[in-house]
């Protein structure tokens, strides 16, 4: 039940993103801008007020999977985007590495289909089961596609900016734009009818809109496995180990991520004075397939684990006026 609780994970925020989208287009067709834009806005520290000339419809707090998407998306449609986001250089995160076929449907539904091209992503056609020392393949149950799926060339209207977002711009119980910093340092502030705070499991805007406590039921312990091949070519792997399930999945030609699931109830070992290192060996080695055992070691001793909390966190049943929080599960 655990593993099918983590293998859903990415597949339920992509599709939690298409429900998302669609809400966001009907609200923001039954906003009025002139509300969003003749009104001194106050923040919790200081007086502001918004310029009509460069108001877009429509703020996105962070440019990550959900943010960027959904920006381009809009844009499409003709929508005035403004995206702030904190840091734009290349992540370094273990999160969204593999894409089930049904968010790839929503890619193409959302006309990104270009997103997964020229970047060396690995096909995955399902998935393998190891328990007990036997393995299954499981192949994902793959419908045709229509051939006139295609993009749209459009010119767009979004505007990309790097800068940290301070707070909330509150007008009457409405959220009304954003009080924001630049990368130089200036304080600026913008103004829509419509705020989307997609800025990530670190938000610090996330408690101006929503009180819920994040339960964190795992952590990932990750690893990358180098020049290797897995068992069943061009699937991800879910070893039943004990006490929690092991994933194996390629990212690139030359390399394999792990994650090893660590439960809440059980002491997370520290890397730092080596206790992760003795429990991958003594504890995780022993239970996996033995194709991928010395890659396991050599990435355990080359000494590149990282470690990410998988958190959940239900949705709002208080919507805030003139914002939306979008929350992905890490997990």
């Amino acid at each position: 039940m655990e593993s099918q609780y983590v293998m859903g994970g990415i597949m339920v925020s992509l599709l939690g993103f298409l429900l998302f989208y669609r809400s966001t287009v009907k609200r923001i067709s039954s906003l009025s801008r002139e509300d969003a834009r003749g009104e001194t806005l106050k923040s919790s520290e200081n007086g502001v007020k918004a310029e009509k000339a460069t108001n877009p419809d429509i703020i996105i707090v962070g440019a990550g999977v959900a943010g960027s998407a959904l920006a381009y998306t809009l844009g499409q449609h003709g929508r005035r985007v403004h995206v702030i986001e904190r840091d734009l250089t290349e992540p370094d995160r273990i999160v969204g590495e593999l894409l089930q076929p049904g968010g790839y449907l929503k890619l193409l539904e959302l006309g990104l289909e270009h997103c997964v091209e020229d970047i060396d992503a690995q096909q995955v056609f399902g998935y393998a089961l190891y328990n007990g020392g036997r393995s299954t393949k499981l192949s994902y149950p793959l419908e045709s596609l229509d051939s006139d799926v295609s993009g749209r060339s459009t010119k767009l209207s979004v505007r990309l900016e790097e800068g940290t977002v301070t707070s909330l711009l509150e007008v009457k119980g409405t959220i009304q734009g954003v009080q924001y910093k630049t990368k130089a340092g200036q304080e600026l502030t913008a103004c829509a009818p419509l705020t989307i705070v997609g800025d990530g499991c670190f938000s610090n805007l996330r408690r101006s809109l929503f009180n819920s406590k994040v339960d964190i039921p795992s952590c990932f312990v990750a690893l990358i496995l180098e020049n290797c091949e897995l068992p069943f070519p061009n699937h991800g792997h879910v070893i039943l180990a004990d006490p929690s399930p092991i994933l194996f999945y390629r990212i690139i030609s030359s390399e394999i991520r792990c994650l090893v699931d660590i439960p809440a109830g059980q002491k997370l070992p520290s890397i730092s004075n080596g206790e992760m290192v003795n429990y991958s060996k003594s504890m995780v080695a022993p239970q996996i397939p033995p194709e991928l055992f010395d890659a396991f070691v050599a990435a355990i001793d080359k000494g590149n684990i990282r470690t990410m909390p998988n958190r959940s966190m239900p949705a709002s049943p208080h919507p805030t006026p003139g914002a939306l929080l979008w929350v992905m599960h890490s997990i």
